[in-house]
């Protein structure tokens, strides 16, 4: 794979980056240790976790990963979330400055590493002043526990109040992160067009829409997939709906056409959209992740393109029409 620059910065990342939402839960660190080396082999350097991942044993498994694998820490580019605090019921999300502190450390350990490549703000926090927040990341910045800064599933707005004040304060975002997909392509109306303009890098979370571009669900629920998962079941449920099978049938009708697999298919599209820096998939097993590995060089025909475009369009009118 050939790797792309993370916006302005001179981070270089792969077209495709691996999540780990499953691991040390669903996923055991042997299999994850088979993804992993699967991921590398295909020449991926981006992997993607949370304190809130894999019931919060994803960081911890990622870092035992690391510490086994055949690759050196400056070969890795870790993301991970921010601004979470360990409470009797879950974990507390704030972007205060006692937070995001006690959160990187405690994502260092979990990690094994003594420094974070790119911090995203999981979520706006309506409670903690911008100015906070971002003084606190310039904090551990010139400390050197994270290089890079960015935000994940925020407005288009809120994203821009952040990236004009972080530019303000001398701590410049360097990336945002969103779902997109073609079961799922809202930021393509707003939130795209301000990251591409702002010269932002942009991650893609679930470019296979929570497993679902995969087809595996056309006829049923496998047991062993997220659908059938009583953690994940949830998550994976919005994308089966009758709108969202005609888009997956035309996804299998178009693999089935050039002799490749949905899933093949599907990040192809992905990938190659002119604003992605990486697209996020979460592979089970290294099997899937060699099944993968295929999306990571494919091209689609243009053609191909256009149509899948079509099928799967969202409408966009006033005032997102009017933008420049």
């Amino acid at each position: 794979m050939r790797h792309r620059l993370l916006g302005n910065t001179g981070l270089q990342v792969s077209p495709i980056g691996l999540g780990t939402l499953t691991w040390g839960r669903d996923t055991t660190l042997s299999e994850a240790e088979d993804i992993f080396n699967e991921f590398l082999a295909i020449g991926g350097n981006l992997i993607d976790t949370s304190p809130t991942y894999g019931e919060g044993a994803a960081e911890s498994t990622v870092g035992e990963v690391l510490q086994q694998a055949q690759a050196s820490r400056d070969d890795v580019v870790i993301v991970t979330k921010g601004g979470f605090v360990p409470a009797a019921d879950g974990n507390r999300f704030s972007a205060s400055k006692n937070a995001l502190l006690g959160s990187i450390d405690r994502s260092l350990r979990a990690l094994q590493t003594d420094y974070i490549d790119v911090y995203l703000l999981q979520r706006p926090d309506p409670m903690t002043p911008i100015e906070e927040t971002l003084s606190t990341l310039d904090i551990a910045l010139r400390s050197g526990r994270i290089r890079y800064i960015g935000i994940a599933n925020h407005s288009a707005w809120d994203t821009a109040q952040m990236h004009f004040l972080a530019q303000q304060l001398s701590t410049p975002l360097a990336a945002v992160s969103a779902e997109y997909s073609l079961l799922q392509r809202g930021v393509e109306r707003e939130l795209l067009p301000g990251v591409q303009k702002a010269g932002l890098g942009f991650i893609a979370w679930s470019a296979l829409a929570r497993g679902v571009l995969t087809a595996k669900y056309r006829h049923s629920t496998p047991p062993d997939s997220r659908a059938a998962s009583p953690i994940l079941s949830g998550f994976v449920q919005p994308y089966l709906t009758e709108r969202h099978s005609g888009i997956v049938e035309a996804v299998l009708a178009t693999a089935n056409g050039l002799d490749t697999s949905p899933t093949t298919v599907a990040l192809a599209w992905l990938k190659n959209q002119p604003r992605v820096t990486s697209a996020l998939v979460g592979p089970r097993t290294g099997l899937q992740m060699k099944q993968i590995a295929e999306g990571a060089h494919f091209v689609l025909p243009q053609p191909l393109v256009d149509a899948l475009n079509d099928v799967s369009a969202i409408e966009v009118g006033y005032p997102e029409t009017n933008a420049r």
